[in-house]
């Protein structure tokens, strides 16, 4: 009989029912990829993996099919907070949402406010902790996701004494290095937590909710091979790249995968047309199509430009709002859809004031829209000062939209300089504006172009990769028994 592992996943949002970023898709897709796996694919182990997210109030709102599960104290100075429990099934597996005090009172998914933040993620980190133990069912691991969880891994470490968790190891998937959470000394005290008492750990980080999980890990997992080792540089590891070399043998990069269900041209309900790497036919009507929606002049012939994901200078945006220009003299066409930044999202209509014949942008989120552009458009701008995975560049090449992406974090991991996209390495408008042109010149071919577009098609981004190494790991981190 097959060993089976329990997994708590924690994560603060999860598709289907929240998404703000990237996590919800993570979160949204892993946990099924990890429990499908066959135990041929494991090592003989199956994984009952069971998310846990907060009850937020945009799911509040369509609450009707959750079930209520339990409710039970967590420790809060000056009187206890009750935690209420429900679940709900997603593809055959339980799903619980924790709520109470800290998110009855707030009104979104994540706050300008810090400290209601602190507050809101401390209280849904210990109480889904405590909620294993009310049910009975024993976790071999936390897996924690960002700062928003990672006092879960903290508070477990401080209960390795409790027989309940001594056995239960840590481990958290780092999608964001510069997002810590705050200074939390405060909500801490007021949670029964004291700061970590490690020389290893910066004095200013052993109060903040990433590093402390980072910390008390078994296990740290960085969304890229490439983010796994950039981490550990001055440049991108944030004050935390001494400390992160010193754990560098519990570091091991996982690349995200993709929902090749949901992001599919041979079966997406958004495109005007459908196709596949062996019949590209389909690109060209939605291409025509979507530059008919953003109010372009439809021309089958001339580079049709993409940006989707959030406006902002660590996307690059800046560059490529100044590279443009430079290219005036070529013919292209340039649409945008995501919001952020309100200097860039109005340096981005004024670039589009100035060429209204080839630039439109949509400021906002539009998830029909994001497909259709994926579907229609010939390339993908993802210069990134730095980008622990990205998705985008993945959803692209598997819809034969061509990236043109700067060479760091998981942009570096999936994409082929001259066989599945164009790569760069200085984050600067120089270097993108002569990949842009590369790509340019191989699009004058038909024939290269189509190439390139079968070549990244035939990627394979599905979870079950991704998933594996996740298993495997796992297994590495659960005691022998026996």
């Amino acid at each position: 009989m097959a060993e089976t592992i329990n997994v708590l996943f924690l994560a603060s949002e999860a598709e289907p029912f929240v998404k703000v970023g990237g996590l919800a898709d993570v979160a949204g897709s892993l946990p099924a990829a990890l429990r499908n796996l066959s135990p041929k694919m494991t090592g003989g182990t199956l994984l009952d993996v069971r998310l846990v997210i907060p009850l937020h109030r945009v799911i509040q709102s369509e609450s009707s099919t959750l079930l209520p599960v339990i409710e039970f104290p967590v420790y809060r100075r000056g009187g206890n907070l009750i935690a209420q429990v429900f679940e709900r099934s997603l593809d055959g597996a339980p799903v619980y949402f924790v709520t109470g005090l800290p998110f009855l009172t707030a009104t979104s998914v994540y706050s300008s406010d810090s400290r209601q933040d602190l507050e809101k993620f401390t209280f849904f980190s210990l109480a889904a902790l405590e909620l294993t133990r009310r049910m009975g069912w024993r976790p071999d691991i936390v897996h924690a996701n960002d700062w928003h969880t990672a006092l879960s891994l903290y508070a477990l470490r401080s209960r390795r004494g409790d027989a309940f968790f001594a056995h239960s190891a840590g481990l958290i998937t780092l999608h964001n290095l510069p997002f810590m959470g705050g200074e939390a000394g405060e909500t801490l005290a007021s949670y029964g937590l004291t700061p970590v008492n490690d020389e290893t750990l910066p004095r200013w980080a052993r109060t903040q909710p990433l590093p402390m999980g980072l910390w008390a890990a078994d296990a740290i997992v960085p969304v890229s091979e490439t983010y796994a080792r950039e981490i550990l540089t001055p440049e991108f590891g944030c004050g935390l790249q001494d400390f992160l070399r010193a754990r560098a043998d519990s570091i091991t990069g996982i690349l995200n995968g993709l929902d090749v269900r949901a992001w599919d041209p041979q079966n997406d309900k958004h495109l005007a047309a459908i196709f596949n790497a062996d019949d590209l036919g389909g690109r060209l009507e939605n291409k025509l199509a979507l530059q008919k929606k953003m109010g372009l002049p439809a021309d089958a012939r001339v580079p049709l430009l993409a940006v989707v994901g959030r406006v902002d200078e660590q996307k690059g945006l800046d560059l490529i709002l100044h590279a443009l220009p430079r290219l005036a003299d070529r013919p292209w066409q340039f649409v945008l859809l995501g919001t952020g930044d309100p200097k860039l999202e109005a340096a981005i209509r004024s670039l589009q004031a100035r060429y209204p014949e080839r630039v439109q942008a949509v400021l906002r989120y539009d998830s029909a829209l994001s497909h259709l552009i994926y579907g229609g458009a010939d390339m993908l701008l993802m210069p990134s000062r730095y980008e622990p995975c990205g998705l985008a560049q993945m959803i692209a090449m598997r819809y034969g939209c061509i990236p043109v992406v700067r060479a760091t974090g998981g942009l570096k991991d999936t994409v082929q300089e001259g066989k599945t996209g164009f790569v760069f390495t200085r984050p600067d408008v120089d270097s993108l504006l002569e990949a842009i042109q590369r790509a340019l010149s191989v699009y004058a071919s038909a024939e290269k172009w189509r190439r390139f577009q079968r070549n990244a098609m035939k990627q394979d981004f599905s979870w079950t990769r991704s998933a594996r190494q996740y298993a495997l790991l796992y297994r590495s981190l659960v005691p022998e028994t026996g």
